[in-house]
């Protein structure tokens, strides 16, 4: 069997492995700093500019990020600066984005239509 094919017994463990990310993206905090660091590195006060929340609050966001494996950091000085582990995490959240607007535009024009129904 080829290296990049999953063998079936393995299916269940890579459905839990996709069920606990989506876990840890299912807060709009942690989604905001994924965007946030979509371009590049950034310290911790850079992201607090963005993101804009309490900084206990960002830093436990960040801790199950870090724990989840979805960001790493590393030090330069006194700073701890926070990348993405793989930018194909951004891919992902476009093409959520993308299923979240066909559907959304979807709804829309059903609701639409129902109204000129009535």
């Amino acid at each position: 069997m080829p290296k990049n094919i999953l063998a079936p017994e393995h299916f269940d463990a890579l459905r839990k492995f996709k069920a606990g990310i989506f876990k840890i993206l299912a807060h709009p905090t942690r989604i905001h700093v994924i965007e946030t660091l979509r371009q590049r590195e950034l310290s911790v006060g850079a992201i607090l500019e963005h993101v804009q929340v309490e900084p206990a609050n960002l830093s436990q966001h960040l801790a199950v990020l870090r724990q989840g494996h979805l960001v790493v950091t590393r030090k330069e000085g006194n700073q701890v600066l926070y990348s993405l582990r793989d930018p194909l995490l951004t891919e992902v959240l476009d093409a959520m984005r993308k299923y979240f607007q066909r559907h959304f535009e979807d709804s829309i024009e059903m609701l639409k239509q129902m109204e000129q129904n009535h």
